[in-house]
């Protein structure tokens, strides 16, 4: 089954995505405009995108002086992804929108992802403009967000830093208002900011003619410190080149310097940057004075102090697009091996002629340790296809459903959130380690692709929140906020799931049961984890128990495809194994992992650092 198909088969057989026109934002929509933009994303990825995926890798970003060079296939699929009107697919009309759902430009995206992560579309700079849509100023909308929607400019978002990575209470670039009437400046609160920023991805490109960077930085207090902790972070616009506001370039460049590429092991056509803020290198000019070394021009994006809140709407966007480009790498790596297992004829059959050397050898797609490899990736990427459009769609309850919806929406986006990005990033990571042993040791070398997957896969683990960031999320913050009311609203969603199962044939009554006994002991490890009130002990295992409750999630996913669809037709067939798969062969791994995690196992926890 190809990829269309199965997008086909989530969006409209399980998610029934065309009843979303009957809702006052879609009227003018039905399944043809969405199948046109399906089709129109569908080939420009197969011709702009697919047959360079391994040039971009060769020919990686490189800087000529202070400017980046990029091959000329990277502008050629800049300038058509922005010419479909993707960038701007889900704002409203009157900005030149298409009013499109979430879940109809999640699915069309993924074609891109597949066809060549590495070129990239518009994640970040969608995201970025999206951030600026909710929490900047009207001037701020208009001229930067605007302008990002269009494919005039690109977006990035800088949060790291070299010496605090993920730790972003650690961050020590600093934001001072710039003069006296620095509140007076039409494109908003004006300040200068000075420090570095890491792991910028298109943090410099000559794809569009200004970047916006989206720059967190601490705001000193009168006497010159700051506020400890995230609750001092502010959010800062800072273009590279500097604009009025008619959003025109005013010919000068503002103090944000390229201080070198970073050479990853995937992802190589997407540049990855460090960048120095208010170094010096460019005179920003104010008056006809040179204010050399004054510091980057930036300009305040919602209220001091908010800034990790208004970022947070762009980083929970990004995460969800993480985790559906490591779905779409884990499907490429199946289709490539699936292919391969066909043609490639090695052995013979463990049945009949089997020891007869004089017997033709049989493709290697016979055995049952290939199909157990098959399986194992349909199961991982497939699912995460559809848990991530599963979370798309929540995004179109809480913008257009009812109140209840939408906050049930909220919740559910809330608790899923940290999976949709951190299980498809582990376990379709293992489907591509998967094609390449299909591939045997065709799978190492590049005559084929499933090694530069691979490659490029192994980024999403730490994308937008490592792993262990977001296990700490999970059992830290989302299961116990609002006293736990996410994780509750899951299970009656499971166990509507599971009575709906009940009403079917004994063996997906067997799963239904064995999903009710996993999600029993998601909650009962949740509250054990936390019965001694102390967080050292409670989240010493939390990755574990992201592990098992990713498991169990995905098991119910698999569950309401199943359970919720009538056809069954030859790709019916082939979910439905992929489901007894899952079953039979992953859902058992919870009780290991959750056994960790009941019996507070400080193993690791406390493992003296000079015994390593």
């Amino acid at each position: 089954m190809s990829l269309r198909q199965s997008i086909d088969f989530f969006l409209y057989d399980w998610l029934h995505v065309d009843t979303l026109c009957g809702r006052d934002r879609f009227l003018e929509h039905g399944k043809e405009t969405f199948d046109a933009v399906l089709d129109i994303c569908e080939r420009i990825a197969k011709d702009k995108y697919a047959p360079f995926n391994r040039l971009v890798d060769t020919q990686e970003p490189r800087m000529e002086g202070d400017r980046v060079i990029l091959p000329q296939v990277t502008h050629d699929a800049h300038a058509a992804y922005a010419g479909s009107g993707m960038l701007s697919a889900a704002q409203d009309y009157d900005i030149g929108g298409m009013q499109l759902p979430y879940t109809v430009e999640a699915a069309a995206n993924s074609f891109f992802a597949a066809a060549s992560v590495s070129i990239g579309s518009g994640m970040l700079t969608v995201g970025n403009a999206n951030l600026l849509m909710a929490h900047g100023s009207e001037t701020q909308k208009k001229v930067f967000a605007r302008n990002e929607f269009s494919g005039r400019w690109m977006g990035t978002m800088c949060l790291s830093e070299p010496q605090a990575g993920s730790s972003l209470s650690d961050i020590t670039t600093r934001a001072t208002p710039d003069g006296d009437d620095f509140k007076n400046d039409v494109l908003g609160e004006r300040y200068r900011l000075k420090g570095n920023k890491m792991w910028i991805s298109t943090g410099d490109h000559d794809i569009t003619e200004n970047i916006v960077h989206l720059v967190l930085a601490k705001i000193p207090d009168a006497n010159g410190q700051f506020i400890l902790g995230t609750k001092g972070i502010s959010l800062f616009i800072v273009p590279k080149q500097l604009v009025n506001e008619q959003g025109q370039l005013t010919g000068e460049r503002n103090d944000v310097a390229l201080a070198g590429l970073n050479h990853k092991c995937g992802w190589r056509g997407t540049v990855n940057t460090l960048l120095n803020f208010g170094e010096g290198k460019y005179p920003v000019r104010s008056g006809g004075i040179d204010h050399r070394g004054a510091g980057a021009i930036g300009y305040l994006v919602g209220q001091p102090g908010q800034g990790l809140r208004c970022m947070f709407h762009m980083m929970n966007e990004a995460r969800i697009g993480v985790g559906l480009a490591a779905t779409m790498l884990g499907l490429a790596g199946y289709y490539a091996s699936l292919d391969y297992a066909k043609n490639r004829h090695q052995g013979r059959s463990a049945r009949g002629q089997g020891k007869d050397p004089s017997s033709p050898s049989i493709p290697i797609i016979q055995h049952a340790d290939i199909k157990r490899m098959l399986l194992a990736q349909k199961s991982y990427g497939e699912g995460a296809l559809a848990l991530a459009l599963y979370c798309a769609r929540l995004v179109d309850e809480q913008h257009t459903g009812t109140r209840e919806q939408a906050n049930e929406a909220r919740l559910l986006l809330e608790v899923l959130t940290p999976i949709a990005k951190s299980w498809p990033s582990e376990w379709c990571l293992e489907a591509n380690n998967l094609a390449i042993q299909i591939h045997g040791g065709y799978g190492y070398t590049r005559d084929f692709p499933v090694e530069q997957y691979w490659r490029d896969n192994r980024l999403n683990m730490i994308h937008e929140g490592t792993h262990g960031i977001q296990a700490l999320d999970l059992l830290g913050r989302k299961v116990l906020m609002e006293e736990g009311l996410g994780l509750k609203l899951l299970k009656q969603r499971i166990m509507e799931t599971v009575r709906l199962a009940n009403t079917q044939e004994q063996p997906i009554k067997m799963h239904a049961q064995k999903l009710v006994d996993a999600i029993e002991q998601i909650e009962h490890a949740t509250q054990l984890a936390w019965s001694q009130q102390n967080p050292s002990i409670a989240l010493a295992n939390a990755v574990p128990y992201m592990q098992a409750f990713g498991h169990t999630v995905m098991a119910w996913t698999w569950l309401s495809v199943i359970a919720s669809t009538q056809c069954k037709d030859a790709t019916h067939e082939g979910r439905r194994r992929a489901c007894d798969y899952f079953f039979n062969y992953e859902l058992p791994k919870i009780s290991a992992w959750l056994h960790v995690v009941n019996n507070h196992d400080m193993t690791c926890a406390e493992m003296p650092i000079e015994s390593f």
